[in-house]
């Protein structure tokens, strides 16, 4: 299994989604949906090049979409970096 990092605000925006999935879903359909989550991170990590690159938003920067949120990432000498997991938000203002 190839491997990912995460940046620390990704780390932050996983823990944010799990928390509200919770809330709103309830802990069994929120354990489902980060489950799902972190399979896609792998396969991102797996085929970074799968998904398509968002240069209009930052350069070098992919997206990958998985259910109700994008998830952003870069590749770089030692592999996949999860940069941001957003939802609705304008990702131009995030990607920084």
């Amino acid at each position: 299994m190839a491997a990912f990092r995460l940046s620390r605000a990704a780390e932050d925006d996983l823990a944010r989604l799990y928390r509200r999935g919770i809330i709103e879903f309830g802990m069994q359909q929120a354990d489902r949906y980060y489950d799902g989550l972190i399979a896609r991170l792998e396969r991102i990590a797996a085929e970074p090049s799968l998904y398509p690159a968002v240069d209009h938003l930052r350069t070098g920067y992919r997206r990958s979409v998985y259910g109700a949120h994008s998830i952003y990432y870069r590749t770089d000498d030692d592999g996949v970096e999860i940069v941001r997991v957003l939802g609705r938000e304008d990702a131009a203002g995030q990607l920084d």
